[in-house]
């Protein structure tokens, strides 16, 4: 364990957020999933507008099948809208929030989408007399677009499976991420279904909303996930300026550019990246800025997790870059208290959005921590940033060395609070494998620190 403290100026603290910017950033988590439970209702307001009675088994089984498929048809373009990369949501609700709400919300489309197939045929195979089979050959072959429809689900029903944990676990980032563009082509091929069969959609406002919502879902996704990206890079001109190693498989990536600080990133936050190689020109991975912004250069620290971040390692300089960013709400913003002292904890490579943090984050002497977990001396990034950082700040930093078998687990609620005196007081930042990560929220909490004063932000797809 290494501790460095001199008693030097601190960097001087950022403006707080006014009130109102405050109140605002503090609402809009609570916010966004109230207003999609309003946009639930109003779907159910539809079918209960057009539904004047249900009779018998076959009626009670088609109305099951109408409100599954218009709440189906409804949180398709929810999904997308979370997953736009829209600024504000990106940065006052958080990324990997975004992603869990994306991501639970992609097992109720799959399960609604699943009642809705076994109801409509179902109760339609009741209502004309038919078996199941003979009735699927029917909607099939039948009536309009239903093809479409079959082509879309199918691939709806596939991209929910390789998203299941256990298959996703198998699967890299690029497999993931391509397997997900075909959910893009799956809604546009359900919406011509609802379009032609939706007998809650015919005319009236049901109709004329839900032209506005996939027009408009699909507008802010092209604008946010593909014009913006296009127009920065025109603008920005990002280049590979210098790929310099700094551990036994870790790299960190320099980009240079026009107008960097037009940008406006902030420490702690992460750009997706584009690297126009062979091999990784096809793919853009989440990666967090590992040093202040700078008006000149980007810095971003890779580890070799796999396919794409092992090729990023043999970029040559010059090499043109496609940024989409900045995003994430792992930053500053995210304090609720000002006056408290702040303990940020980065486990492994998690130290590469946590290193511009400690040397940004508003803070007096002594108000400072930061504990980091590598295996062995070698594994430790920025050393030598992070010592000069702690004596300029008389911040306080402990390196913590060794396995659990040799030095034990520091990361235990017992062991945090011999580590930070006063740890109930202090507002928390960590970053680290999503294990260690889980497991240190609940050795915190137990430890006395409240949940809304633990920040942290994942990026496992």
């Amino acid at each position: 364990m290494v501790t460095t403290a001199t008693p030097q100026r601190g960097r001087r603290a950022a403006p707080a957020k006014t009130p109102l910017r405050e109140l605002a950033a503090a609402a809009l988590p609570a916010l966004v999933p109230a207003l999609i439970a309003c946009g639930a209702l109003a779907v159910l307001a539809i079918w209960w507008r057009d539904t004047s009675a249900v009779r018998g088994a076959d009626g009670w089984l088609t109305g099951a099948s109408r409100i599954a498929g218009l709440l189906a048809g409804y949180g398709a373009p929810v999904l997308l809208l979370l997953m736009a990369r829209i600024p504000v949501l990106e940065r006052e609700v958080g990324a990997d929030r975004l992603a869990r709400w994306h991501a639970v919300g992609g097992r109720y489309v799959v399960g609604l989408v699943t009642v809705h197939l076994v109801t409509v045929i179902w109760g339609y195979a009741l209502t004309a007399h038919q078996n199941v089979v003979s009735e699927t050959d029917e909607l099939v072959f039948h009536y309009p677009d239903m093809i479409k429809a079959t082509i879309g689900t199918l691939l709806m029903l596939g991209t929910g499976a390789v998203s299941a944990r256990a298959a996703r676990r198998r699967l890299s980032y690029e497999a993931w991420y391509y397997l997900h563009l075909a959910t893009y082509l799956s809604i546009a091929l359900v919406f011509a279904h609802q379009l032609a069969n939706g007998a809650d959609l015919v005319e009236g406002p049901g109709l004329l909303g839900w032209w506005v919502l996939y027009l408009g879902s699909f507008a802010v996704l092209g604008w946010f996930r593909l014009a913006l990206p296009f127009l920065r890079d025109r603008r920005h001109r990002l280049r590979v300026a210098e790929v310099r190693p700094e551990a036994h498989g870790v790299v960190s990536v320099f980009l240079s550019g026009r107008r960097l600080e037009e940008l406006r990133c902030e420490p702690g936050q992460f750009f997706r990246l584009q690297f126009l190689a062979p091999g990784l020109r096809w793919s853009a991975n989440p990666y967090s800025l590992s040093a202040p912004p700078h008006p000149r250069f980007l810095r971003f620290t890779v580890k070799d997790l796999g396919a794409h971040s092992a090729a990023v390692a043999a970029l040559q300089p010059g090499v043109k870059v496609r940024a989409e960013g900045p995003y994430g709400a792992f930053t500053a913003r995210r304090r609720v208290a000002r006056g408290r002292r702040v303990l940020l904890i980065a486990a492994g490579v998690g130290i590469t959005p946590i290193r511009p943090l400690f040397e940004t984050m508003p803070a007096g002497p002594g108000e400072l921590t930061l504990l980091y977990r590598a295996r062995r001396a070698e594994d430790v990034l920025f050393r030598d940033e992070l010592e000069r950082v702690a004596a300029r700040r008389r911040a306080k930093l402990h390196l913590l060395l060794g396995s659990r078998r040799e030095a034990g687990d520091p990361f235990t609620a017992a062991g945090l609070n011999r580590l930070v005196p006063g740890l109930r007081g202090h507002e928390v930042f960590l970053c680290g494998p999503s294990e260690l990560t889980e497991s240190l929220v609940r050795e915190l909490r137990a430890a006395g620190v409240a949940r809304h004063r633990i920040h942290h932000e994942s990026f496992v797809f």
